[in-house]
C-alpha cells in the first residue's frame, strides 16, 4: 500500500483491515501502510482499537465456552474461532522458553501441541483422543514468529474424525498435520480404572 495517505484515509483503511483480519500486529500494519509502528499505535488509539493481545483475548473469551473435549488450559495457543465438528483457528505467540537455546528455533512439540489440541477441540464430544497423526514440519520456526493454525474436519465416519491442520507464519506454511481423532465414551476413560480397583 502506498505511503503518503492522508491520516483520515489511512485510519479508515486501518479499521477496514482489522475488520478483515483482527489479528494483524502493529508491525504488520506498519509494513502494509508504509508508516512507522508508532504511527499505527497512534492511529489505533485515535480509533479506540485495542492492541493485538487485547483483541485476541476478547475473541478467545467468547470462543472457549463452545469447546467440550478440552479445558481452556489444555488448549495450546489462543483459540480464536471454532465451529464444532467443522473448523477452527488458534494463534500461538512463540517465546524464548519454547526454543532451543543456541538456535532460537522453536521446539517441534509446541507446534505439534497447538495443532493437536486444536484438532481435538473441534470434536463435538465430551472426550476426544488422537489415534493417529501424520505430520510434516515445512521449515524451522523462530522465537517471536506468530503461529496461526487452521483446522478443518475433512472426513467423518462414526466416532472417527479426520482433521487437517495447517499452521502458517504470515503467508508461509510451516506445518501440516492430518489427525485421526476419536470421540470416546467418557465412562470408558474415566470410570475404567476406578471400577477395576474396587473389585
Amino acid at each position: 500500500m502506498a505511503p503518503g495517505l492522508r491520516k483520515r484515509d489511512r485510519q479508515v483503511m486501518l479499521r477496514e483491515k482489522l475488520r478483515e483480519n483482527p489479528f494483524l500486529s502493529d508491525e504488520e500494519l506498519a509494513r502494509i501502510f508504509g508508516v512507522s509502528v508508532q504511527t499505527i499505535r497512534l492511529d489505533r488509539l485515535a480509533l479506540g482499537i485495542p492492541e493485538l493481545r487485547e483483541r485476541t483475548k476478547s475473541v478467545a473469551e467468547r470462543t472457549y465456552g463452545v469447546v467440550r473435549a478440552l479445558g481452556a488450559k489444555e488448549i495450546v495457543g489462543e483459540l480464536i474461532d471454532i465451529t464444532l465438528g467443522q473448523s477452527g483457528i488458534s494463534i500461538l505467540e512463540t517465546t524464548e522458553e519454547m526454543a532451543f537455546e543456541r538456535t532460537r528455533v522453536i521446539r517441534g512439540q509446541y507446534i505439534y501441541a497447538q495443532a493437536e489440541s486444536l484438532a481435538i477441540a473441534l470434536l463435538d464430544a465430551d472426550v476426544a483422543l488422537t489415534g493417529l497423526a501424520n505430520i510434516k514440519f515445512k521449515r524451522p520456526v523462530y522465537v517471536g514468529e506468530r503461529l496461526v493454525a487452521k483446522a478443518e474436519v475433512i472426513r467423518r465416519k462414526g466416532d472417527h474424525h479426520v482433521v487437517l491442520v495447517e499452521t502458517r507464519v504470515g503467508p508461509e506454511k510451516v506445518f501440516r498435520g492430518k489427525f485421526v481423532v476419536f470421540a470416546v465414551d467418557p465412562a470408558r476413560v474415566m470410570g475404567g480404572e476406578r471400577s477395576e480397583s474396587r473389585g
